[in-house]
């Protein structure tokens, strides 16, 4: 409990320090503003990295480990079916949340934005054009597993272990017992590793907050008050929404479930990666009792399938965008673009700025302009905070709720 607390302030320190040392430079050297952002977030930068190097093996092993571990096939069945009905219904309810609260809140008609240059919008707007079925299946299947482990494509590496696993859980323990045992070791060893990385997020945390308060100040919080101000009260709309669902499922043990997570939490609104937190998640959901080969399973597979937090965004940016340029949108289209967000937003978990690219496809799709993302642009990272964080505890109510549903959550243990 000790180690995590100091941890925990830690980060905390870091947070502050990072907005102190960016918003001195800023007020007092605004002609180093650039050079000291572009320097000080290579400690962010390094951060991620650390945490990126091992994502790849810790989801082959983990899961590969889980399914193969599980003798009964329908068991791997029967909690992937649990796992992606909640995905589905949580994403439906985050999609119409945002989509209810933007079009009460209209920030797009009460507020009086600049348009911004679209030239701002240009790498994210050329990415987005040829989106197909073609390239969402080709997102999802791995022509190659060293490809896949070489760009970090978590739905990739997902879909090849749980061929893999089952094929090893139907092999029989006597062909398979030492591949398995290899792999669990490695597992424990990443996830060893995973204590000595956290240590370094206060300084990764530092140098990312310091670089966008360095370069934007203080004066982005006021140029955007509206709409950051609606955004972050539909996240806490949703989060009271998950939460009251999960006190149902977990009762009590959800406030311990809060505190084992909380490190999770504020590590991905600091660094706006809910990706860097993925190790040290599986260790405490762990440690909260959930069954680790449940972890291992629904886990990878969440981080693909229920960004809770980013789902909600989508709409409430779209909508916003919309409501910014005039474009009046029926209840008939809002309600397609709804389902159309649901569909597509499966095609590119893990694309770098993916909510955003999705956002500006979805636009096109509705004629609304899409040069219109570059509104948001300023905020995103800001944006990117709350809903990073919103797709962590959506993640881990998901894994508790299903082990919960199979009788496999046990009583905590471990430090808190």
């Amino acid at each position: 409990m000790k180690g995590q607390n100091k941890l925990f302030f830690a980060i905390i320190i870091g947070l502050i320090f990072g907005v102190v040392a960016g918003g001195v430079v800023h007020l007092a050297y605004p002609d180093y503003a650039e050079d000291f952002s572009g320097t000080i977030k290579l400690l962010g930068t390094v951060f991620i990295r650390l945490v990126q190097m091992i994502i790849a093996p810790l989801v082959f092993t983990t899961l590969v480990v889980g399914i193969a571990k599980m003798s009964d096939i329908r068991m791997i069945g029967r909690v992937g079916v649990k796992a992606m009905l909640w995905f589905i219904t949580a994403s439906l309810v985050s999609l119409m949340i945002g989509l209810v609260l933007v079009n009460w809140l209209e920030p797009g008609h009460v507020t009086k934005l600049p348009l911004q240059d679209a030239a701002a919008a240009s790498e994210i707007v050329s990415n987005s054009k040829g989106f197909s079925l073609e390239d969402f299946v080709k997102h999802i299947i791995p022509k190659s597993l060293f490809e896949a482990f070489a760009t970090n494509e978590v739905l990739q590496i997902v879909v090849f272990s749980v061929m893999f696993g089952v094929a090893l859980a139907n092999m029989g323990e006597a062909y398979t017992k030492s591949v398995i045992n290899i792999l669990d070791v490695i597992a424990h060893a990443i996830l060893k590793m995973v204590g000595y990385i956290m240590w370094v997020a206060p300084f990764g945390v530092f140098g990312a907050i310091a670089a966008v308060v360095a370069t934007n100040g203080f004066e982005i919080f006021k140029v955007y008050a509206i709409y950051l101000r609606d955004f972050f009260f539909a996240l806490g709309i949703l989060w009271l929404v998950m939460c009251v669902v999960g006190y149902f499922i977990l009762g009590n043990r959800l406030f311990e479930l809060l505190r084992r997570i909380k490190e999770p939490l504020l590590i991905a609104f600091s660094t706006t990666s809910s990706e860097a937190v993925f190790p040290k998640l599986v260790e405490e959901l762990e440690r909260f009792g959930c069954n680790n080969r449940i972890v291992s399973f629904i886990l990878p597979l969440g981080y693909s399938f229920n960004l809770d937090g980013s789902m909600m965004y989508m709409t409430f940016a779209s909508i916003f965008i919309a409501q910014i340029y005039g474009v009046e949108m029926t209840v008939g289209q809002q309600v397609i673009m709804l389902l159309v967000l649901m569909l597509t937003s499966k095609g590119i978990a893990g694309v770098p700025r993916a909510s955003l690219v999705i956002i500006v496809a979805t636009c096109g799709m509705f004629n609304i302009p899409v040069e219109g993302i570059a509104l948001i642009l300023p905020i995103d990272h800001f944006c990117d905070m709350g809903r990073s964080m919103t797709n962590v505890l959506g993640n881990a109510l998901a894994t508790s709720a299903v082990s919960k549903w199979e009788g496999q959550l046990e009583d905590g243990h471990g430090e808190m």
